[in-house]
């Protein structure tokens, strides 16, 4: 190849060679950017598909955790609450003010046991309709529309509030202090309720915080925080007297087993029913006998 002017050396077999295979390798190179684009969307899509595996499966264990410290509330003595339900509950109102029998008693769970914590309760209306009593058929009808607009919905404050979650979740917690009244100037703190309507009570949670002061005259819950708890089987109707026999018998019947394990020793009444009358029953200093527990059930306004 010596002796080739420059010109001819570019047209030699040599040269010719080169130059194909340097025309192969930029092809070859070409193609290898063209696949490139391919695969690397493949492995972005690959990519994106585990990170979605990996967030829903975090997803999951955050609702695991947050069910598993979800709170709870059972009802307790919910055997009598279904006993009236099943026959209609009537619960008696008066001027004065009147507990509840069956009475609100719980039991929560899975609070924070360090957190303090509010629990109230209220009694919302089922319905704007008010009701009344057919005898002949023993059943409630519906009789017309009520006017709430002149009634505000009262909250009633535990009186241990605020407390921590441990000592709440240790004890049952009875609202056997409520008392509801039919008379709409109340300003002894009573619930106030129309006779002849049907009602709901709830329980609500909320946690303590500066910001919130429950301890007024007349408190409402905040807006945002609150977990609020209903039972169906608590459902009743407002009365003046039971307008149900089956309803004063089951009241009867109820009294007189709870007056039975006072006079068998327990020492206090098992359902929180402690007012007859005008009279409160809390505890005996004595073993109480059959006149006793006749002379409270004969307290009983209504039976």
């Amino acid at each position: 190849m010596q002796g080739l002017s420059t010109r001819a050396h570019a047209f030699s077999v040599e040269s010719l060679v080169k130059s194909c295979e340097k025309i192969t390798n930029e092809t070859q190179q070409s193609d290898s950017d063209k696949d490139t684009p391919s695969v690397i969307d493949e492995q972005d899509k690959q990519n994106d598909t585990n990170i979605k595996i990996t967030e829903t499966r975090r997803k999951l264990m955050r609702t695991k955790r947050k069910s598993a410290r979800e709170v709870r509330v059972d009802l307790q003595g919910s055997d009598l609450w279904r006993t009236f339900h099943e026959i209609g509950t009537e619960m008696i109102i008066t001027k004065t003010g009147r507990r509840m029998f069956p009475s609100m008693r719980v039991k929560v769970h899975n609070l924070d046991p360090i957190q303090q914590y509010y629990i109230a309760m209220d009694i919302m209306p089922v319905d704007s309709k008010r009701y009344r009593y057919v005898y002949h058929s023993s059943q409630w009808i519906v009789a017309g529309n009520t006017d709430r607009s002149l009634i505000a919905t009262r909250l009633y404050i535990h009186p241990d509030s605020p407390c921590s979650g441990e000592k709440w979740m240790q004890q049952v917690i009875s609202f056997d202090r409520v008392k509801l009244t039919n008379n709409e100037r109340n300003e002894s703190g009573h619930i106030i309720l129309q006779s002849m309507n049907k009602y709901k009570p709830r329980i609500h949670i909320t946690m303590h915080s500066p910001h919130i002061d429950l301890s007024q005259m007349h408190p409402s819950l905040p807006a945002e925080g609150v977990h609020t708890f209903t039972f169906p089987e608590t459902q009743f109707t407002t009365v003046t007297a039971y307008q149900n026999q089956q309803v004063s018998a089951t009241v009867a019947v109820s009294l007189e087993a709870d007056m039975e394990d006072v006079a068998g020793g327990s020492g206090f009444l098992r359902t929180p029913m402690r007012e007859c009358g005008s009279t409160i029953v809390e505890f005996f200093s004595r073993k109480p006998t059959n006149a006793d527990v006749r002379g409270v059930l004969s307290l009983h306004p209504s039976l």
